[in-house]
């Protein structure tokens, strides 16, 4: 499955807030600016403070690695899909979808080397449309020839649902703790 503890490097911001949160009650002067953000690789949904005077865009991409940060003073934690603002969860399906179109090539390695979980359920049968027949037919073609691409994987499995939608789907889902078991989100 996925490796605990693992720390994000890159985080893309999902809102701002350079006032901190609206129903936070503190007097104005002790509210500190606040970023939502999700993980370049494990999808981890992040609580940033941004340095003094940093202005902070949607969709920009910012270092919170270990080594020296340019923008972000500190990493608050990690936050639920719930506790998202509106205007973080309108961008945080599209950044996703991005995010698994930009690195395909992950994804369909997760086509070509998932396991069974137990004996009566295999990872492939996490991602929402997929059942025990497409599920065998994936190990039947993958056994053949690995998977090369979202189009090779359409192209050998007739009639699947779009598999790059179904892990968007189950990816969104890890996020909304749907499901006990991650795939693709660092809990």
């Amino acid at each position: 499955m996925l490796k605990r503890n693992v720390k994000e490097e890159k985080a893309i911001i999902l809102d701002f807030l350079p006032h901190g949160y609206p129903f936070d009650t503190q007097p104005m002067y002790k509210k500190n600016p606040i970023a939502q953000a999700i993980g370049e690789n494990h999808f981890v949904l992040l609580e940033l403070v941004p340095k003094k005077g940093v202005f902070l865009q949607p969709l920009e991409e910012v270092y919170i690695g270990e080594e020296k940060r340019e923008k972000i003073h500190h990493v608050i934690g990690k936050i639920e899909m719930d506790k998202l603002t509106e205007t973080a969860k309108g961008e945080v399906i599209e950044i996703i979808k991005d995010m698994v179109k930009k690195d395909e090539k992950r994804f369909v390695e997760f086509f070509n080397k998932s396991q069974a979980i137990n004996a009566r359920r295999h990872q492939i049968e996490l991602l929402p449309g997929i059942g025990k027949r497409y599920m065998w037919d994936i190990i039947e073609q993958r056994d053949e020839r690995e998977f090369e691409s979202f189009a090779d994987i359409k192209d050998r499995i007739k009639l699947i649902p779009d598999p790059e939608k179904a892990i968007v789907k189950r990816i969104l889902a890890e996020l909304g703790n749907e499901d006990k078991y991650r795939l693709f989100v660092e809990v």
